[in-house]
């Protein structure tokens, strides 16, 4: 196995990230909705795992990651944790669970550590969410910023786009990381930027930053599973396919409806039987 997959039974914590980001020893996050899913990973040697508001488009089939429902996420993070103890699980906040007021968003985010049984939680954050990041941290909450590209503000958007492709809004996010880390964040996602921006970052902050799309200077970097298996009908460009399952899932469905239709299951191998004497008894009944 790959040697974050677990050469011993300790957990992946954020000790084990920070000690990875200081030896210059990257790590792979990739997004995880199901405890069996989950399992696999890890067993796969992947040692971060993001329950990613994402799942409201590849799990519940919105368009959109603002229509994720917190209970729903708090559920699936626990679910992903039961799945993969040993990894290190971060979990999305959805849309409107931490923006309206900070006391919720402090409630909520304490679910996602009790009951959603989260290491971290992530969150897309500007300057104006300074302060919460602060009072969630003071509050005992992990926090990982997320900066760059932010999909819950797609709306105000008019969709999704790069960030940080002119020398301005390049700097305002490389303020806005270091602004993050001082308050207490222990993690920077970079989401959708240049190379440029993700390197400065890097040499700007001193805990482990993760790119989605962000270049390769990054400590760690993540994409969403369905598009790393080559099961979505379209992947961003820094997702390239590892796999093709999903053809491999249309073509067992197939082969299970073909099996159907022609009445050959369970024919010559169904696994429960009578015994003789049984079988007579009941044919005369």
């Amino acid at each position: 196995m790959p040697a974050m997959a677990s050469s011993s039974d300790k957990p992946i914590t954020l000790a084990t990230l920070r000690k990875r980001r200081a030896a210059g020893e990257p790590f792979a996050v990739l997004t995880c909705y199901d405890a069996t899913t989950a399992r696999w990973l890890a067993r796969g040697g992947v040692p971060v795992l993001l329950v990613g508001d994402t799942a409201a488009e590849v799990i519940l089939g919105y368009d959109s990651t603002i229509h994720a429902p917190l209970d729903f996420m708090v559920a699936i993070t626990a679910a992903v944790k039961r799945g993969a103890p040993r990894c290190f699980v971060m979990a999305d906040m959805p849309f409107m669970s931490y923006q309206a007021d900070d006391a919720e968003a402090v409630r909520n985010a304490g679910r996602f550590l009790t009951e959603g049984l989260a290491d971290a939680v992530k969150l897309e954050v500007d300057m104006r969410y300074a302060g919460l990041v602060e009072r969630l941290t003071r509050a005992g909450v992990p926090v990982v910023a997320h900066v760059g590209s932010l999909p819950q503000h797609v709306r105000q958007t008019g969709g999704y786009r790069a960030r940080g492709k002119t020398a301005a809004e390049a700097s305002e996010l490389v303020d806005t990381a270091v602004e993050m880390e001082q308050r207490g964040a222990v993690m920077i996602l970079i989401e959708a930027t240049p190379a440029e921006v993700s390197q400065r970052i890097v040499e700007r902050v001193s805990v482990p930053v993760v790119g989605c799309g962000a270049g390769p200077a990054c400590h760690g970097h993540v994409v969403v599973l369905q598009d790393l298996l080559g099961m979505s009908d379209w992947q961003p460009p820094f997702a390239k396919p590892q796999a093709e399952v999903g053809p491999q899932i249309e073509a067992a469905a197939g082969a299970w409806v073909e099996r159907l239709s022609e009445r050959r299951y369970l024919v010559d191998d169904h696994p429960y039987q009578m015994d003789a004497d049984e079988r007579k008894r009941f044919e005369q009944m």
